[in-house]
């Protein structure tokens, strides 16, 4: 049975409305150390991003099913566990793209108060 989605898209969305909740899926600090921490490591289960993150363990599923349902991880079955890893390497690219377009704009982007903005 495929994971209940986490929000609801309207009818008919334009491609750039898709395109704007993808990549709020990336808008999350903890989204982005989890994806982080599975470049880093290959992939590790929830427990093992419990204990890197220092969060509980509900907090941690619920950013994982985000990151499932977008098609950042993926989950592999391994007896009682489930081992979570990028489900693309193109996932991989679009972080180290992301970390050198923030070295020419670092200090704007962390003085940018529109971003932060509800």
């Amino acid at each position: 049975m495929p994971p209940v989605p986490p929000f609801r898209l309207p009818d008919a969305p334009a491609r750039h409305e898709l395109v704007a909740k993808y990549f709020r899926a990336l808008g999350d600090p903890t989204r982005l150390r989890i994806l982080e921490l599975l470049r880093a490591h290959g992939q590790l289960t929830v427990g093992e991003l419990v204990a890197e993150l220092a969060l509980p363990q509900p907090k941690v599923s619920n950013h994982l099913a985000c990151l499932r349902w977008c098609g950042f991880v993926d989950a592999i079955r391994d007896r009682r566990l489930r081992h979570y890893r990028l489900a693309d390497p193109r996932v991989a690219a679009l972080l180290d793209l992301g970390h050198t377009l923030l070295e020419a704009n670092e200090e704007h982007v962390a003085m940018c108060r529109r971003i932060d903005a509800p």
